[in-house]
């Protein structure tokens, strides 16, 4: 698989596209045409890794729709999809620390490979109650994929199979990713502006 691209010491340079969302201003940081390429790369590498066999995607609702829509569409080789919501931030812009289950997955999972599909993995709590769950259903495999991964900000002992960015930790919208459920219909992804 190609190497993760790593952001972590990139510094988030200043740019003209910026969008207000609840009285916040936020600067553009992934442009759509940045994701749409990364998410291609991972969807070949996902499709040679499955190729004996037809994994059952597992996205997580809301945030990691678009970027499951266009993963599955990346990965030429067939692949089933299933849902399942947790929640963990209600509408703040950090985490409760506390996580629920607000729909399971519907498909029998028992002897498949699953492949988790999220936005975004940061405090990794959601992630980890995540496996621990789908563990439940005793599949014959069980990775990860995330769009956008905080390692600052997550569990060092969080396996993550397919990583799409490595990022500081920063607030970010856009792309399926929400402020107070809004923002996720912007195509590509913006940062708080703190400054």
């Amino acid at each position: 698989m190609p190497a993760t691209r790593d952001l972590l010491e990139t510094p988030v340079q200043p740019t003209d596209a910026a969008v207000t969302v609840q009285g916040e201003r936020f600067r553009r940081y992934l442009s759509a045409e940045r994701i749409k390429k990364r998410v291609a790369e991972m969807g070949q590498t996902i499709a040679r890794d499955y190729a004996t066999t037809t994994p059952i995607l597992v996205s997580v609702l809301n945030g990691a729709f678009m970027y499951t829509a266009d993963l599955m569409r990346a990965i030429d080789t067939d692949c089933e999809i299933d849902f399942i919501k947790l929640s963990s931030y209600g509408d703040e812009k950090v985490s409760s620390g506390e996580v629920r289950e607000l729909k399971s997955v519907d498909a029998e999972l028992e002897g498949r490979d699953v492949l988790v599909v999220e936005d975004i993995v940061d405090t990794g709590l959601s992630m980890e109650f995540m496996k621990r769950r789908l563990a439940e259903y005793n599949p014959a495999s069980l990775r990860v994929s995330t769009l956008l991964h905080k390692p600052t900000a997550t569990e060092p002992d969080l396996t993550l199979d397919y990583v799409g960015f490595r990022i500081p930790d920063l607030f970010v919208i856009g792309y399926g990713l929400d402020y107070g459920q809004l923002a996720r219909n912007l195509s590509d992804i913006y940062i708080l502006d703190e400054g």
